[in-house]
């Protein structure tokens, strides 16, 4: 069902040599997740591969596809560039490559902002990006580590990260990304609540 072999000839022909090794890592680094969390490990590869498929398009296509798509859109991400490639990803895939997953659909379109309620393909892709063996930022091995042990923990990590990220540089803060910072909140706490009532019986 899933081929990437076709989609990794399109990619190596329309991404940078930098773009399309990271897709690679990304892909490798969603199966490892899917193979610790049951997620199927083909499916999550393939998504991983496609996430950045629209990252280096012309910001006229990103923004056309984006506008004429069928996923809507708030309009933070509408006034910043750099979330363009994620939703124009999902459009393209579902128009030019026939994908009706809606799974693999979402996990190209909510890999850069995430959202509440995220399914186990989503967060695996959403991980995966920002572990992937590329990485290099202060603490990637401290979020690898997470990842591989708490996946809930692992992804409020995530959004806290982003959040500050993009408070530094004076970005704006998409709907779907505070409330899934909001979300994962709630989870852990609630984690937090079981495992206290547990210890007290």
């Amino acid at each position: 069902m899933y081929q990437p072999d076709d989609k990794k000839k399109y990619l190596k022909e329309h991404l940078s040599a930098k773009r399309y090794v990271h897709s690679l890592n990304v892909a490798a680094e969603c199966r490892k997740l899917a193979e610790r969390y049951g997620e199927d490990p083909d499916r999550a590869y393939f998504a991983g591969l496609l996430h950045d498929v629209c990252k280096e398009l012309p910001d006229e296509q990103q923004q056309e596809l984006v506008l004429r798509g069928v996923f809507t859109y708030c309009r933070e991400e509408l006034e910043t560039r750099s979330l363009w490639h994620a939703i124009a990803g999902a459009c393209f895939i579902k128009t030019e490559f026939g994908i009706e997953d809606i799974d693999i659909l979402n996990s190209v379109r909510f890999h850069t902002v995430g959202r509440a309620g995220m399914s186990r393909l989503e967060e695996i892709v959403y991980l995966g990006d920002l572990i992937s063996a590329d990485r290099s930022y202060k603490d990637v091995e401290r979020m690898r580590k997470l990842a591989y042990t708490s996946l809930n923990e692992a992804m409020l990590e995530a959004f806290a990260f982003s959040i500050r990220s993009v408070v530094k540089k004076g970005g704006l803060i998409p709907v779907c990304t505070a409330e899934g910072y909001n979300f994962y909140t709630r989870l852990q706490r609630e984690e937090k609540n079981v495992t206290a009532k547990r210890g007290t019986k």
